[in-house]
Formats: structure tokens, C-alpha cells, sequence
């Protein structure tokens, strides 16, 4: 054993093996045997496999193993149930001081997957559940593939990280499917919080070869493997343009990260690069320049920010501090909705789809109803126009949501939420209405953005079973749940709003009762000061262009846009009349919000010149780096009196806040550990939020 290979077993000294269990089966039609390779790390499907030092070192003797064999005709891969494998083992990666570790471990996975595309006899990945990685990666290094029809998520996520696909992703399924699907897995999906394709879009991108239904995935992909090895089925494969279509497809990748990242994080457009020399790169050439790639990413600090991000959404946000015990949380037989405007028809939705109980719309008047009722039909037909459900579940779902005129509607609901117009009197209006006809059990939530629970519960009668349930628009694409306890709030509602949120694949932050909770208040913050510098004279373009080196998912004035300049305005004014030495209220915002204009930029995505006009004002324009610099220091400033007023835990739940509601990109780690990197944190609160590396949990 090499002694960098002895060095990543000791940096991955914690690793969970996946152990590649080996066994000889007999294939159908008399087509000899064959040796199933099944991935398993002991633990069930709550703990996938994952490859570090050890499993790459399983992996590659069962591959030697069958390398040795001269009575088999075919290497098949697959996982143990529900799961394949979802890549790296990233435990170690932390540890790793030296850029020779990290080109072992580059290697390592290279010099092990790709001896399963340069066997004697054919090998055939069975794609049996979730797919991710170097889980991927490894099933393209085989001859044939198959998917289950069943698996949930496939994906190649390191560019979200701050990685490359480093173990053959860049060159292989460029060379397979061509660069255009290639870099929907690699770049664009990634860069779109993540997403993940399903075994049926995996067939269909070319990826795999043949798909079978779950039940009896393993058999039938045998009989099929089978086939395939005595010559009964030739695999065809559509050619790859390797011309004008490969290069421009990497062009507008690079037209893209530049636009979303602006320069910011670095693996992104590195792994556009390795797709670009895909095209000309031998199969050696190819995986070198991953390995350097790889090697070089793994230092740089953007990595450790990325890893940092990821434990907090893999590790912190399913173990929310200061959730209480479960146990205490009351049962959700039936979920009632005041409102049926847009936020009111998504809440409903997404109740229905994740609880299956019965969901109740309220409302003044049957127009507004009946509105808000289609609003949700109408999502229920997308939903399976697209495949994402079947007819049986479409109709189920719309018999689950319906309207009352009557509040009355909600005497057997165990959860009611509001989803109405941000005024305190409407609210506890509303609440009171509420309390009068639920049992006395019933929980009561709110969906308010910035305003107090604890004073929107004050003239009830059983204050205790208020709590706040913030979601963020859109409300089936952003994670974030902030969960607001009043000063009367008991455990049980609280227990119940995080079981709840858990339910509806939420991710939970505790937030105490203060304005705007935590993501409104520091991106009212935000957005403020780039307001302020426009107040002062500064061009709205210069301004809104001067915090893109943060590689934000939008600018402050898109987002302005986004949230609605009402709303904003609302939010502001509120934070305003709590904090008025810190939050200031944008006269050219207001004036925006009385001219009733709701569209900041034009179709052609300049600025709207009615609305620059309001926005023109002040004789003191500032530079690009000034309002990057104050934005940064109004941050650091607010979120070190946040801490320390105990709206949320910790640092950490700050960060998990911006990244879960508010897109903040994963390379920076969230704020707190930015706003360490570049010094400000120390320049404004005299220390860094996080001493040394930031640790999530």
C-alpha cells in the first residue's frame, strides 16, 4: 500500500466503510455467471453508502478479485436497498493539510472506477437508489447501466460544494450524453438549490440504458444484462456532437455561472472548463486534469465554506436547537388556511401534499375563494402534467383543499394558520374569530413576516398556542421555516409546529419573538443600505451591481422586485419604528409603493425608468466597493445584536437562515464565516463570529 494511500486512511480515520460485498450469480438464458458487487456500509438506508479511502480500497479488490476470475462473463454493480451511492466520503476532507493528500484521493477514485470500463467482460451498473457523486460517477465508468424507475434523486452536487465532479463526472458523461445534458448535472442544477433528477429523467437523459420498476429492479436488469452479453441486445447509442453543439452549450454555461456567481466561487467555472477540454482530452488526459482540479479545490477556502454549509443543512437543520421533545406535539387531523390569496393557496398546497389531511381555505368573500381554491387545483394539474403524480393522486389532492365562507369550518381542525394582510388589528381580528370556534386544543399559527406573535396572541384567551410559522415565497422552493416562540408560546404548540414543519420537509429555525425575526431583518438591512446609497446619489445600476461579488442567487433590487415593494416597505417601517437608529425607511421606496408601481426592472431587465426617476435623488454618489463595504459592516454589526439578544442559538443558525430562506450561495458558508474571511467581523465587533474553521454542530 502506497504511503498516500496510508495517509487518507488516517485523515478518514472516522470513515463508515462500504464494504463491496461480492457473490457469484448464474444469469438466465444460460449466459454463464456473472459477480454482483453489492455496495453496503451496515447501516440502512438512513446512513448511505459513501466512498472514502477504505470503501475505494473494498471496491478495488472486489474488482481484482473478479479481474483474476476467467470463468465469469459479466461485472454487475448495485447498492443495498433504497441506495446506490451518494459520492465522497467528506469527513476527512477537513483534515487534509497538503495538495499531495488531496490529489491521492483524487487518484485513488479514479485509479479504482476505472477499472470497471477497462475489464475483459462487461459491467453493468444497476442504479438501484439514490445516485449522487462519485455514486454516479462510478456507474458511468461501467459498460451498461440501468435505473430503477423508483429512485428518487440522482445528481452530480460538487459544484454546489465548492468541488468538480473529480472522479471521471467532467469527461465521462460529456463524452456519453453530450455536453448540453452533461452540464444540466454538472452546473445548472447544482447551482438551482441543488436539484436532483429521478430514474425516469436519468433513462431519459441517455444515463442509463434500460429502466425497470423497483419491485423486481435487480432480476429484470440480470435477464436484461443477459441478453445484452449473448449478443441478443445491442445497446445503441445516439452519437455525441463533439462540434458546434459542444461548444456552444459551454458557452452559455459559462455565460451562466458568470451571471449567477460573478467571479465568486471558483469550482463552478473550473468544472465548465474540464467539460470544455472534454471534447479533445483523452480518457488519461481527462481524469489527470480532474485529479489536479480536484486537488486544487479541495485547498481552497471556498471548499471549507461549502463543507461547513452542507453540515449545517445535513446535520443542524435536522436536529434544530431548541425544538422540545417530540412527544409533546399534538396530532394534525385537519389544517385550516385564513386567506386564500397566493401565500394562503401555496400554504394549503403544500399541507395537503405532505400531511394528506384535509385542508380548509377562509375567506370574506366567495370570489377571493373560489380563487384561491382553482389557485390550488390548478398547481395539483401541473403537478401531474408533469409526471410528478398520477390522476388518482391529482383528484385526491383536490378533494383534500376546499373553501368555507364560515370560520365554522374549522371547529375539527387540530392546526390553524393565517395567511392575511400584515396589520396587527386584522390578525388578532382574525385570531380571536379563530379561538372562538376551534377546540381548546387547537394550535394557532401565524404566517406573519415581521410583526409580534406574542402581541398577535395577547387578546386571546389561551395565548399559549401561538406560535409563529413564517414560510419564505416561493414556498415550494425555499427550505426555510422560521418558527417563532412568543413570550406565552407553550412547549406543546411549539413541539407541534416543529413536527409539523418536519412533516413538510421544512427546514425549522427557533427564532425569538423580535422584528422581522431573522432572514427579513438582515435583508431589509441589506437592501437598505444599497437604498441609502441610492437615496445619496449613487445610480441604482452601480448600486445594485456592487454586492454581485457575493455571487447572490439575485440583486438587491431584484429581490425588491421579488418580495414586493409593499411588502418591503411594510417590513422596513416595522423594523424602523423598533430599531430607528439602525433602520432607516427609503423615502424613494415609499414613493415607489405610492406610485403603485410593483415591477422594478422592465422586460428587457434594465431598470424601469418611471421607477428610476422615483429612485433619483442626492448629490453624494458612492463607489461599488463603499456600499459593498457598508452592507457588509451594517451586517456584522446587526447579526452580533442578534446573537447577543438570543434570537436565535447560535452563529450557525444565522447562516443556516440565509442559506435555507434566503439562497444564500453555499461557497461563502453562509454569512458568518464571510464576513470572518474578509476581516469585517473583527473590524466591527473588535472578533470573528467563529474562532478558527467554522463548525456547524
Amino acid at each position: 500500500m502506497s504511503t498516500a494511500i496510508e495517509q487518507a486512511q488516517e485523515l478518514f480515520s472516522d470513515e463508515v466503510v462500504t464494504k463491496a460485498n461480492s457473490r457469484d450469480i448464474q444469469l438466465p438464458y444460460g449466459a454463464g455467471t456473472a459477480i454482483l458487487i453489492t455496495l453496503d456500509n451496515g447501516h440502512d438506508h438512513n446512513k448511505p453508502n459513501t466512498f472514502g479511502p477504505g470503501g475505494l480500497l473494498s471496491l478495488d479488490a472486489a474488482i481484482e478479485a473478479a479481474k483474476a476470475r476467467t470463468d465469469i462473463s459479466a461485472v454487475a454493480i448495485t447498492g443495498k436497498p433504497f441506495i446506490f451511492a451518494v459520492g465522497a466520503d467528506l469527513t476527512g476532507v477537513p483534515r487534509i493539510e497538503t495538495h499531495e493528500q488531496a490529489m491521492a484521493i483524487g487518484k485513488l477514485g479514479h485509479d479504482v472506477f476505472r477499472k470497471l470500463g477497462e475489464l475483459d467482460v462487461p459491467t453493468f451498473a444497476l442504479v438501484n437508489g439514490a445516485a449522487m457523486g462519485g455514486g454516479l460517477e462510478v456507474a458511468l465508468h461501467c459498460t451498461y447501466r440501468t435505473v430503477s424507475s423508483g429512485v428518487p434523486a440522482v445528481s452530480l452536487p460538487e459544484a454546489f460544494l465548492g468541488l468538480v465532479p473529480g472522479w471521471g463526472g467532467t469527461y465521462l458523461l460529456p463524452n456519453l450524453i453530450g455536453a448540453e445534458k452533461a452540464l444540466k448535472l454538472i452546473i445548472e442544477n447544482p447551482l438551482a438549490q441543488n436539484k436532483v433528477i429521478k430514474g425516469p429523467k436519468v433513462h431519459e437523459l441517455g444515463i442509463a440504458d434500460e429502466i425497470f420498476e423497483p419491485a423486481d429492479f435487480v432480476e429484470e436488469s440480470l435477464r436484461w444484462a443477459a441478453k445484452v452479453v449473448q449478443g441478443r441486445i445491442t445497446v445503441e447509442r445516439p452519437e455525441v456532437d463533439k462540434g458546434e453543439a459542444w461548444d456552444n452549450a459551454v458557452n452559455m454555461a459559462r455565460f451562466s455561472v458568470e451571471g449567477k456567481l460573478h467571479g465568486a466561487a471558483p469550482a463552478p467555472a473550473r468544472a465548465v472548463e474540464l467539460v470544455a477540454e472534454a471534447k479533445n482530452r483523452s480518457r488519461d488526459e481527462g481524469f489527470a486534469a480532474e485529479d489536479q482540479a480536484l486537488a486544487d479545490l479541495i485547498m481552497s477556502e471556498e471548499l471549507k465554506a461549502g463543507l461547513y454549509a452542507f453540515d449545517l443543512v445535513q446535520k443542524r437543520a435536522k436536529r434544530p436547537a431548541g425544538a422540545p421533545d417530540k412527544s409533546l406535539a399534538r396530532k394534525i387531523t385537519k389544517v385550516g388556511v385564513v386567506g386564500a390569496g397566493l401565500m394562503a393557496g401555496q400554504l394549503a398546497l403544500l399541507f395537503a401534499r405532505r400531511l394528506d389531511v384535509p385542508v380548509v381555505l377562509n375567506d370574506l368573500d366567495q370570489e377571493s375563494l373560489d380563487k384561491g381554491v382553482s389557485y390550488v387545483h390548478g398547481e395539483v394539474d401541473k403537478l401531474l402534467g408533469k409526471g410528478r403524480i398520477n390522476q388518482d393522486k391529482a383528484n385526491h389532492l383536490k378533494a383534500l383543499v376546499t373553501g368555507s365562507l364560515s370560520k365554522d369550518a374549522f371547529a375539527d381542525a387540530d392546526f390553524v394558520i393565517e395567511a392575511v394582510f400584515e396589520k396587527m388589528e386584522i390578525k388578532q381580528k382574525v385570531f380571536s374569530e379563530v379561538e372562538a370556534v376551534v377546540s381548546s386544543d387547537a394550535i394557532l399559527a401565524t404566517n406573519t413576516s415581521s410583526l409580534s406573535v406574542t402581541e398577535m396572541a395577547s387578546k386571546l384567551k389561551h395565548p399559549e398556542r401561538v406560535v409563529g410559522f413564517h414560510f419564505f415565497n416561493p414556498v415550494a422552493v425555499l427550505p426555510l421555516l422560521e418558527i417563532v416562540r412568543g413570550e406565552k408560546t407553550d412547549d406543546t404548540a411549539l413541539a407541534t409546529a416543529f413536527t409539523a414543519a418536519k412533516k413538510l420537509k421544512k427546514t425549522a429555525v427557533l427564532c425569538k419573538d423580535a422584528p422581522a425575526f431573522v432572514v427579513n431583518r438582515l435583508l431589509t438591512l441589506f437592501m437598505g443600505e444599497v437604498l441609502g446609497a441610492v437615496s445619496e446619489g449613487t445610480e441604482p445600476e452601480v448600486a445594485d451591481r456592487a454586492v454581485a461579488p457575493l455571487g447572490l442567487p439575485m440583486s438587491p433590487l431584484m429581490l425588491l422586485q421579488l418580495v414586493g415593494p409593499a411588502v418591503a416597505l411594510h417590513v422596513s417601517e416595522t423594523l424602523n419604528a423598533a430599531f430607528p437608529e439602525r433602520f432607516a425607511v427609503s423615502p424613494e421606496l415609499d414613493k415607489i409603493v405610492e406610485a403603485g408601481k410593483n415591477e422594478i426592472f422592465a422586460s428587457d431587465l434594465s431598470i424601469d425608468p418611471e421607477v428610476k426617476e422615483l429612485l433619483s435623488g442626492g448629490d453624494k454618489p458612492s463607489e461599488e466597493k463603499e456600499i459593498l463595504d457598508r452592507a457588509l459592516r451594517a451586517m456584522a454589526r446587526e447579526i452580533r445584536i442578534m446573537l447577543d439578544e438570543g434570537v436565535v442559538a447560535e452563529a450557525a443558525d444565522i447562516d443556516l437562515c440565509l442559506i435555507a430562506g434566503a439562497g444564500w450561495p453555499f461557497h461563502t458558508g453562509g454569512i458568518t464565516p464571510y464576513l470572518d474571511k474578509v476581516g469585517v467581523s473583527e473590524a466591527v465587533n473588535g472578533e470573528p463570529f467563529h474562532q478558527g474553521a467554522p463548525q456547524a454542530l
